[in-house]
């Protein structure tokens, strides 16, 4: 649960409603102090958020582009890309692993570079252009090594989006609200794989030699040219910092300062002296995020079937059309998993059975896939596995929560731990290989990775178990540093004996903050 205190108040704090809000000693020396009556404040914030809600569900469409760009080449397979290109079956899985080569080495440089400028929305912007460019050029290679080139750095320019994604909503949210906002952000994620077997059914069944030129190619060329469409716009409408953002009032923009600073009791912000590289250097001093990107890099090869869910659902023996519409209700399914999945997340503020619980799914189905060939069975299975991404979604909101101060270091540990299981996905697309009994091998595979996972979401709940105890019985406190290194005995935990001079101070909040669970 979400502290298993139950004569603690919450563990993210909220302005209590008996009385107004002032801030403390850790509001900007130059900001002037405000008190809000309660009903004010109120007011304030529930316009705050709608605004941010509206400006912020662009990711969710920008997210479709990234995956359907991403993932469009299973598509294209169906319809002749592995064919005319020569490609035997170790050089296809070839092209989709390159992708998270790229992937992999651009994410915590891009992560490092976008906490540190003042207008990230533009960051977004313009990687979104190069990549969709580079999407359309996809579609006019003729060989193995010009696939290769452009999966290559379609990988290497698309790693900016998620982890800076997700930094910019962690900038916004507090920690009792994240988990949703990341689940409708992720449901750009899932409803990609939906969206790109209705497209590709679209394209490749009306488009095959039109100007003299395949469907598949005529795949890349579309989806391409609406993520630059899509990319203009992002410049105008997402949100920056909650320091100087256009559309919002003076007041909303200092309670968006306020809601953080309330959360962990620290405000949000890396001190004027902060090195490039401080953020990057508290996080590889942190056990907690080794965990984390073993036990994330595991889950994700369990996930795997995501890039072949098409030829998975092929299995069921119908043409491909069919195959490309069936292939989109599942993940309609998983979607609305997720977001029941993670309210409730929010809501109880717990996060290990509400990670481990879709997994559950997710293995009932592959053992239905392995033990059947039943259609019906086999197709409820495909939802089952699905589904199970829901607990993905929470995965994320867990990192942010296990790294929380300051925002350099929450960076560079939401970019290395999505990084590093990038992994997961190089090895998942050679899992799929094994086309033997319907991939009953590779379902065997992805079964046992969901089982390593339960167990490492297990030791990480006990680590902060742990923490959270020594908490209770006051061997430490929180005394996060704006700019500098953790010391004393919390330091690999991410917390400190005490607090430094010069740290900044909300002793009252820190001193309530548990880690959630």
């Amino acid at each position: 649960m979400a502290d298993n205190l139950e004569n603690q108040p919450s563990a993210f704090l909220q302005t209590p409603k008996s009385q107004p809000f002032t801030p403390g000693p850790s509001e900007s020396h130059h900001e002037k102090a405000t008190t809000y009556e309660p009903e004010e404040r109120a007011a304030i914030e529930a316009n705050l958020k709608r605004k941010l809600d509206l400006r912020c569900s662009l990711f969710v469409l920008i997210y479709i582009m990234n995956y359907l760009d991403r993932n469009n080449i299973a598509a294209a397979r169906l319809k002749g890309l592995q064919d005319d290109l020569l490609l035997d079956n170790t050089q296809y899985a070839t092209c989709l692993s390159i992708l998270y080569v790229g992937y992999i080495l651009m994410q915590v440089p891009s992560n490092m570079l976008i906490n540190r400028i003042a207008r990230p929305s533009l960051y977004i912007s313009a990687v979104m252009v190069v990549w969709g460019l580079i999407s359309t050029l996809t579609g006019v290679t003729t060989d193995f090594g010009g696939m290769v080139a452009t999966r290559f750095l379609l990988g290497f320019v698309e790693a900016a989006f998620l982890p800076g994604a997700l930094l910019i909503l962690s900038k916004w949210y507090t920690k009792r609200e994240l988990a949703l906002r990341n689940a409708i952000l992720f449901c750009g994620n899932i409803i990609s794989n939906a969206f790109s077997a209705l497209i590709g059914a679209g394209v490749l069944s009306n488009m095959q030699g039109v100007m003299g030129h395949a469907a598949w190619r005529w795949l890349f060329w579309i989806e391409g040219a609406v993520t630059m469409a899509v990319a203009i716009s992002a410049a105008f409408i997402l949100p920056d910092l909650p320091t100087n953002t256009k559309g919002f009032t003076r007041e909303e923009l200092e309670v968006a300062r306020l809601r953080m600073t309330e959360d962990v009791g620290l405000e949000d912000k890396d001190s004027a002296d902060m090195g490039v590289f401080d953020g990057l250097l508290m996080v590889v001093k942190d056990l907690k995020v080794y965990v984390m990107m073993l036990v994330f890099t595991v889950y994700t090869v369990g996930l795997s079937f995501n890039a072949f869910f098409p030829t998975l659902t092929a299995t069921l023996g119908f043409g491909y059309v069919p195959t490309l519409l069936m292939s989109a209700p599942p993940w309609v399914f998983a979607c609305i998993v997720s977001l029941v999945n993670a309210w409730h997340a929010d809501k109880t503020q717990e996060k290990f059975y509400h990670i481990i619980g879709p997994i559950v799914g997710g293995l009932v189905g592959f053992v239905i896939s392995m033990s059947t060939d039943n259609t019906a069975a086999r197709y409820v299975a495909l939802f089952l596995q699905a589904s199970s991404y829901a607990g993905y979604i929470i995965f994320y909101s867990w990192i942010s929560s296990s790294f929380p101060r300051p925002p350099a270091k929450r960076a560079v540990a939401l970019a290395m731990v999505n990084a590093f299981a990038q992994l997961g996905n190089v090895a998942g697309s050679y899992v799929w290989e094994l086309k033997e009994n319907g991939y009953r091998k590779s379902y065997g595979i992805v079964t046992a990775m969901f089982g390593l996972t339960i167990v490492g979401c297990w030791v990480f709940r006990m680590m902060l178990l742990r923490l959270n105890k020594k908490l209770d019985s006051g061997q430490f406190q929180i005394g996060w540093e704006a700019g500098g290194h953790e010391k004393g005995e919390g330091h690999d935990a991410g917390i400190a004996t005490g607090a430094s001079e010069g740290a900044v101070h909300a002793t009252e909040v820190r001193t309530r903050f548990r880690y959630l669970i």
